[in-house]
């Protein structure tokens, strides 16, 4: 029988019980577990069914509890004094000090008008399984984020959108060919608050009213964007159903509610910040919100971009140019046509400004246009940052791909969010209760931990993990005692999960080793349109089902942060097979990292930086070597990973001392936390960002718009006056000595003259440099090896000549031997620049 009204019945909590409300909606839990055990106790329900077991919000478990266990509850003592510890330990944890908040000066501080702060804008948010909004690294990455930062005391909000039915949960079917659920997700049954805020933009011919929801993450807020609503049609309501569904008008849909819409719900809340970060292209069209409102004050485009450009901050994820967002003309004009009008621009301006000369099919770039919105730009690991700068080089032409100005901030995770119980004691034990905000010196103290204590702890994580595996599969798998292989990531083609399956019969010698097996656990979604990610899986799963090897070899379905957490607590090694450089940074080889898992690795991403070869394994990677194909290739890192595993991984793990501890294993273990317990951590990723970025783009921001803006119009101004002048700008090199270009020995110094006519142009707006440096092959300069000497730096020379040309004396010592080269330089120099490269313009003899 259908009944004729449906409603919600829950529980009224007792005075006595009133901070379990507000222990559940804060996801301040998700990492403490402190405050998480409340909930343990509240739970009456057998093993297999409490909140933990079958991913279930605190909010809803809180909501469903019966009024006799709420009574029980209120009249026991032990309960409701740990119920007020859970409640000061939050509240400290919002109010009490922290890193930011002891700092001297805080550029980034928020007055008490709203203004001021960091908006961290990004498609979507991994917080925990439990408020499913997000798909992948991204996603894990910006929850990080926002936790790192409710840590340290950044004052920085989250703005991203409520996907109604959340990202997709997976299934395979009989052949291991990926299927697809969603689900509706509610916001309120998580405990997410209504604003009471809405705001609107425009969809071509459509309106879409939007509704903004808050969920609390420690001390940030997270703002999150809903179009489905009653005021909107369907069609609009569709918008942010599905994370990453829907085709090229679905995503530019969500992507224009995400950037101008988010920028509309700040003002509409009052809030006010100084620095705008983009956590990819998605976000781009925030940049082109704010533009509009300094247009609308009467500013022209070029103005308006400079007061956007001051506090803006666009981070990269993608190593390849196809991970990028890119709208056709036709497409892109439907949307923006009436929108360039508003920004004082035709839509031909507009769209140029998302286009870029080497990209033949012209469509809109979300990246290229993020880039031209912020001063400040960076990849997510080293590497990453010089494939970007190569990436993106066309953008400046005039300097080489190792100057293109764009830098990098190294990901990191959430120590706590990712480690297990033991290892967090163990290591409180050791660096101190704040090891996830410790340095490097700090951790140290690791060296000293007992060999004993640390394989007890790794022995309980690959049970745990076992436990896990045998409750979701079957009984008949894996053994607690087995050397324990990870896999878990998007199934991308690049990330070859199919790697080692190329020798099937190596494979399986490997698995059923008699002396020194070893199992694999792999897991991991593609794409609902990624049919080559869907076959891989359909490969692993195909190697599943043969009879002699399945109890060694398993894949997870439905990979989410609770799967992914039981593995890097249980996991011994976690294999990363990429194809170098296409990992932009990987970040759950870091989480494995914490744990105490060693990484087996291709040096791609962040593990190319962080190796040092004793605190995991480095997998040979041939993508230097000319005339390999990519089959040759993919044959060959094979090969050199079976190597590993058989010769170096396996031998040590099986390589027992009394009381059956591998000292050689436990050494590697201890070397990598020592070398990377306190380098993976999204403490420092977070304190790099403030340092790098967030401070400088703060100091910019209030620079530049001050007096109304007033100074972002002098720098228009000057940008274009600088570029119409530079023709005028002349630098020569001469030597002083006869010795100074020749051949000779390395660590002599040699004397040289740059002379430089200004031009047009004040010395103020110049920066004369010598650079220096060992010879590529094709004969420029190795800028990443090479020694740059500032002559003047925005100011006027000792002495300058009749005609205006200054004359300035300069030395240089090569450091190296072989081939070498010295040239000159000029750029233009602008108090309000973020660096002399970021025009674009340079000088040279």
């Amino acid at each position: 029988m259908q009944p004729t009204f449906r409603f919600t019945v829950v529980s009224e909590l007792p005075e006595q019980l009133s901070a379990l409300h507000r222990l559940a909606v804060n996801l301040r839990w998700a990492w403490d577990e402190e405050i998480a055990s409340i909930f343990d106790r509240l739970d009456d329900r057998p093993a297999g069914e409490r909140w933990r077991d079958i991913g279930e919000h605190p909010y809803v478990l809180v909501r469903s509890t019966g009024p006799a266990r709420l009574a029980e509850l209120a009249d026991d003592h032990g309960f409701l004094a740990a119920l007020e510890h859970a409640s000061a330990r939050l509240t400290d944890a919002l109010e009490g000090p922290s890193w930011y908040g002891d700092r001297g000066e805080r550029p980034i501080d928020v007055d008490e008008d709203g203004t001021g702060g960091v908006a961290y804008f990004s498609p979507e948010f991994g917080i925990t399984e439990m408020v499913p909004q997000y798909s992948g690294g991204l996603g894990i990455l910006a929850g990080d984020h926002l936790k790192a930062s409710s840590d340290l005391g950044i004052p920085l909000v989250g703005v991203g959108l409520w996907y109604s039915e959340g990202y997709f949960h997976q299934f395979l079917d009989g052949s291991g060919w990926q299927g697809e659920r969603n689900d509706r997700v509610d916001p309120l049954a998580l405990g997410a608050v209504d604003t009471g805020v809405t705001v609107q933009v425009d969809l071509a011919d459509e309106t879409a009213h939007i509704k903004v929801w808050r969920i609390d993450v420690g001390r940030v807020p997270l703002y999150l964007l809903d179009t489905n609503i009653p005021e909107n049609d369907a069609s609009v309501r569709a918008v942010t159903n599905r994370l990453y569904g829907g085709d090229e008008q679905h995503r530019l849909r969500q992507e224009i509610v995400l950037g101008i819409g988010g920028v509309r719900a700040l003002r509409a809340l009052g809030i006010a910040p100084d620095v705008f970060h983009m956590n990819e292209g998605h976000a781009g069209f925030l940049g082109l919100e704010r533009a509009r409102e300094w247009v609308e004050r009467g500013f022209t485009f070029d103005q308006a971009l400079e007061a956007v450009r001051a506090g803006g901050v666009f981070t990269t994820h993608t190593p390849v140019p196809a991970g990028i967002d890119r709208f056709p003309r036709d497409l892109f004009e439907r949307y923006f046509a009436d929108f360039a009008p508003l920004l004082g621009i035709t839509f031909d301006e507009l769209f140029e400004f998302g286009t870029r000369d080497d990209e033949p099919d012209g469509k809109f770039n979300m990246a290229v246009m993020g880039m031209r919105l912020a001063m400040r730009r960076n990849g997510v690991a080293a590497l990453h940052g010089a494939v970007a700068r190569e990436m993106f080089a066309g953008m400046w032409p005039e300097h080489g791909a190792d100057e293109t100005p764009i830098g990098h901030v190294t990901n990191g995770v959430h120590a706590r969010t990712w480690v297990s119980r033991p290892v967090d004691q163990l290591l409180t034990g050791a660096v101190g209760d704040d090891w996830h905000l410790a340095d490097a010196e700090r951790f140290e103290a690791v060296r000293h931990l007992d060999h004993g204590a640390i394989w007890h702890v790794r022995n309980e994580g690959r049970r745990e993990l076992v436990d896990m595996v045998r409750s979701r599969l079957n009984d008949h798998v894996l053994d607690p005692d087995v050397l324990t292989i990870g896999f878990a990531r998007r199934f991308a083609t690049y990330k070859r999960a199919n790697l080692l399956l190329g020798d099937i019969e190596r494979l399986k010698r490997l698995l059923l080793s008699t002396e020194r097996p070893v199992q694999f656990v792999f897991a991991g979604k593609a794409h609902p349109a990624d049919q080559p990610g869907k076959s891989l899986i359909q490969q692993i799963h195909q190697v599943t089902r043969d009879a002699d090897v399945r109890h060694r070899f398993v894949f997870l379905p439905d990979y989410d942060i609770g799967v992914a957490r039981t593995m890097y607590h249980g996991c011994d090694v976690w294999l990363n097979t990429p194809r170098r450089p296409m990992e932009a940074c990987g970040t759950s080889g870091m989480k494995a990292a914490m744990n105490g898992v060693l990484n087996c690795s291709i040096l791609d991403g962040w593990w190319d930086e962080m190796s040092n070869g004793s605190n995991g394994w480095n997998i040979p990677s041939y993508d230097h070597l000319d005339g390999v194909d990519e089959a040759e290739r993919d044959r060959r890192e094979a090969a050199a990973t079976f190597d590993l595993l058989e010769w170096s991984v396996a031998p040590l793990f099986y390589d027992r001392a009394e009381w059956g501890v591998p000292h050689g294993w436990v050494d590697r273990i201890v070397e990598n936390w020592a070398s990377l317990g306190w380098n993976v951590t999204a403490a420092r990723m977070v304190r790099d960002y403030t340092h790098q970025l967030y401070e400088p783009a703060a100091h910019s921001a209030i620079a530049a718009t001050a007096d109304g803006g007033a100074p972002a119009q002098d720098l228009a101004a000057w940008r274009a006056g600088v570029a119409g002048a530079w023709p005028t700008v002349s630098v020569g090199l001469t030597a002083s000595s006869s010795e100074a270009f020749g051949d000779g020995s390395t660590g002599v110094e040699r004397a040289v003259t740059v002379s430089v006519a200004p031009g047009k142009l004040a010395w103020r707006e110049l920066v004369v440099e010598l650079v220096d440096g060992p010879l590529h092959d094709d004969g420029t300069i190795d800028l990443a090896r090479a020694t740059v000497t500032t002559l003047l730096d925005g100011a006027e020379p000792a002495s300058i000549g009749a005609d205006g040309t200054a004359s300035l004396d300069a030395s240089f010592v090569p450091g190296a031997t072989g081939p070498w080269g010295v040239t000159a330089r000029v750029l233009p120099t602008h108090p309000l620049l973020s660096t002399p490269l970021e025009p674009g313009l340079v000088a040279r003899p």
